[in-house]
């Protein structure tokens, strides 16, 4: 199937701090990076006509982006499906290209999410704020939002005997990248990491217990931070300071709770299909997965859920070892170093664009070798309960 290149990422920029501290807002952070982003890709504020953000942190979406930007955008949306809001906006950004109604869209990210000590994961079953309609299955059993994905954790070992061994290789992955990420090694640094260096399978599995049967070395951390994506027209991506990173297919899906349902299946089950077909790609050809990583359950469901192997070997397939950017066999996962070990200031979708792109251009710091495909694919809202699952694939020029 010929693949459609009607719409690529032109610029990125990652913000670089994790810890901003009191003086530092996430409109500031947002506005920074769109700046950056800007620059990467050779294009001005007046190039915009498309403005995506879902309006979390500080409540401003759009429109009050637009506003302090001083844009007057042909298009705005404000999709807010948690943190993969961006492979959505991605998404919808590719589309809305490609039928013409916006030739230049700007993506942006911000949270100060570590100054503001918010206790993610801690609260009820929607991270914190009073119970609601839509948590009133949960929150009435003092669930919270780490115990819904040790939940599925849980589940996933009992159903299909993987054992904590198995998923301690998903966070030896991530941390190896990390290493070579000097802005993921500040990070660990900035918020005090015990031991920053690679780990091994027993780190991982005789780390604090958090929520049985997840380990702190399966959590992400808490961080401030931020970025922007740019993306553009193939006629104005032809002219652009970087080469052009396509987006070449996109899925989205929600799950919710159902009777007799199973909670190790995903979303992605749904849209990981659904954007293969529109890319005319296959799993076996994908040479970097940016999967979200809030916990390493996350990336498990996302592997057996994207198709790379059956559902259930999930555990026999990361044992294998070739997870990491400099192994020949397929698939590398997080080369950033993922929630788990760089970033995750509470919605961590946009930087796996930023990364897919990176490792596309040849620019990462653990560049996978000639890296053609990647697929980045986030989850929003929680694992085990209702949450929306956005894939994106791009590629290489």
């Amino acid at each position: 199937m010929p693949q459609t290149r009607e719409a690529a990422i032109v610029g990125i920029h990652e913000y670089p701090l994790r810890v901003v501290g009191p003086n530092v807002s996430a409109l500031q952070i947002k506005a920074a990076s769109a700046a950056r982003a800007l620059e990467d890709a050779g294009l001005s504020w007046s190039d915009v006509d498309a403005v995506y953000d879902n309006g979390s942190h500080q409540n401003i979406g759009g429109l009050g982006i637009s506003e302090y930007f001083g844009l007057k955008p042909r298009l705005i949306d404000n999709t807010a499906v948690g943190g993969t809001s961006y492979e959505f906006h991605a998404n919808h950004a590719a589309t809305m290209i490609a039928a013409g109604k916006c030739d230049v869209a700007l993506i942006t990210y911000g949270s100060t999410a570590h100054s503001d000590r918010r206790r993610i994961g801690t609260g009820g079953a929607a991270g914190g704020g009073i119970p609601n309609p839509a948590t009133n299955m949960e929150a009435s059993w003092g669930q919270t939002l780490i115990a819904n994905y040790a939940m599925v954790k849980n589940r996933h070992m009992h159903q299909y005997g993987t054992t904590n061994e198995q998923f301690a290789h998903i966070s030896i992955a991530t941390r190896k990248h990390a290493m070579r990420n000097p802005e993921a090694v500040e990070a660990m640094t900035d918020l005090e990491f015990v031991g920053i260096r690679e780990l091994t399978v027993e780190d991982v599995v005789d780390s604090r217990m958090i929520a049985w049967p997840l380990r702190l070395l399966e959590c992400c951390m808490i961080s401030d931070g931020g970025g922007a994506v740019i993306m553009a027209s193939k006629e104005v991506a032809a002219n652009c300071a970087k080469k052009p990173v396509w987006v070449i297919g996109g899925g989205e899906a929600t799950k919710y709770r159902e009777n007799g349902g199973d909670i190790t299946v995903s979303a992605g089950a749904q849209s990981g299909p659904r954007a293969f077909a529109d890319a005319g790609v296959t799993p076996d050809e994908i040479d970097v997965l940016m999967a979200y990583d809030s916990f390493s359950i996350t990336v498990m469901c996302m592997i057996e859920d994207l198709g790379f192997c059956n559902k259930g070997e999930g555990g026999e397939f990361v044992a294998q070892g070739h997870l990491t950017f400099d192994d020949p066999r397929k698939l590398a996962i997080n080369t950033d170093g993922g929630g788990l070990s760089s970033n995750h200031p509470g919605e961590r979708g946009i930087y796996l664009l930023i990364e897919a792109a990176r490792q596309l251009r040849g620019e990462s710091t653990s560049q996978v070798d000639d890296a053609k495909l990647a697929v980045a694919v986030g989850n929003g809202g929680q694992l085990g309960s209702r949450h929306a699952t956005g894939v994106t694939i791009l590629a290489a020029d």
